[in-house]
């Protein structure tokens, strides 16, 4: 049961791309006609789990758990190799389960043997676990995610949660790697971002709604699809970037969900993510392009980004975030519902000009 419904993620998955909306189109950039900067100036690095990165875009958790998603994992392996890019296979805990599907997670460390990897185990998971899935890839960072509605949808999935906030509590302080807590497409809020912040929680993925929707994969796998009215569940990318601001001077926020060009990349950084993880997209390049033309992808949208930040003026990634933005009507009555102050954002190359 388990690899057939690991299969049939990646089958959805890949039929998902752009059904859904991010928001991240209702964000525009105000366009300054003139810049202080030469294409030689822009560095992209930037940083988070204390590991540089050479792009601030990596490969996200997507799959593992059967022969057919063994062969995908090793191809999104080849191309973080190829490209230096960090990546964070699916969930681990079908390995945990079943050491006869463990070589579709171990694959990521042996084609990519020197990359940056991150394990990846649910909520429901404790620390002996989270230890077991780090020496099971040698891992050299963890996630932990969040996906209770996903398993409310799920025909076989979890009713109990009460211990999710206690298992996060003691992986993030009793983990000898660095620990990212990340959603799984319905995005974050500030509540659970404060409730993060008071455990220890350093870097989270806000992963909103926007990209890949387990609760439509979930849904699919049900006999009745009686559970559509949860399809569009959960806080938007530009949204939960938003419910973030009060928080990323003491969280490094991360940003998934429906990313799907450099402009996207761009915007998310502006609001706030030190970083933007994609799955769908990866995925989609490997299923219908191939590992090569995953490849010059990468390299493409990093000249992209690079032609973006020099006409944006700004030559690092911290940069972006003295930009100024302008949000649609939709996303403006959110934030002032929500008590989220954007006082500044529309007008914040004009403060550091003062």
């Amino acid at each position: 049961m388990t690899s057939n419904r690991k299969d049939d993620h990646v089958n959805e998955a890949a039929k998902q791309f752009d059904r859904q909306e991010n928001g991240l189109d209702q964000i525009r950039f105000v366009h300054h006609s003139l810049s202080h900067k030469d294409i030689e100036a822009i560095d992209t690095q930037t940083q988070i789990l204390g590991h540089k990165l050479r792009l601030p875009f990596y490969i996200n958790a997507m799959t593992g758990g059967s022969e057919w998603t063994k062969q995908v994992n090793k191809q999104l392996a080849m191309v973080a190799k190829e490209t230096g890019l960090m990546m964070a296979p699916g969930s681990i805990s079908a390995a945990l389960k079943d050491p006869n599907v463990a070589d579709s997670f171990k694959i990521v460390r042996e084609v990519n043997p020197d990359g940056f990897v991150l394990a990846n185990l649910g909520a429901n998971h404790g620390l002996e676990n989270a230890k077991r899935a780090v020496d099971l890839i040698q891992a050299n960072a963890f996630q932990i995610h969040l996906n209770i509605p996903q398993e409310i949808v799920m025909p076989e999935g979890d009713r109990h949660f009460s211990e999710f906030l206690d298992h996060v509590d003691e992986i993030v302080n009793g983990l000898d790697v660095p620990v990212m807590v990340k959603e799984v497409g319905f995005g974050m809020s500030q509540e659970s971002l404060a409730l993060l912040y008071d455990i220890g929680v350093k870097t989270v993925d806000i992963s909103g709604y926007g990209g890949t929707n387990f609760a439509t994969i979930e849904n699919s796998r049900r006999p009745g699809k009686n559970y559509a009215f949860m399809e569009d569940w959960g806080q938007s990318t530009a949204i939960s970037l938003l419910e973030s601001l009060t928080y990323q001077d003491c969280l490094d926020i991360v940003a998934s969900g429906g990313i799907k060009n450099p402009l996207h990349m761009v915007k998310a950084l502006a609001l706030g993510a030190k970083a933007v993880a994609m799955s769908g997209e990866f995925l989609r390049q490997i299923l219908y392009l191939g590992v090569d033309q995953a490849i010059e992808q990468v390299a493409e949208w990093e000249e992209q980004i690079k032609l973006l930040m020099l006409m944006l003026d700004a030559s690092q990634i911290a940069d972006l975030q003295n930009t100024d933005l302008v949000i649609s009507p939709e996303l403006y009555n959110w934030t002032q519902q929500r008590h989220i102050d954007i006082s500044q954002l529309s007008q914040r190359s004009h403060k550091k000009s003062i």
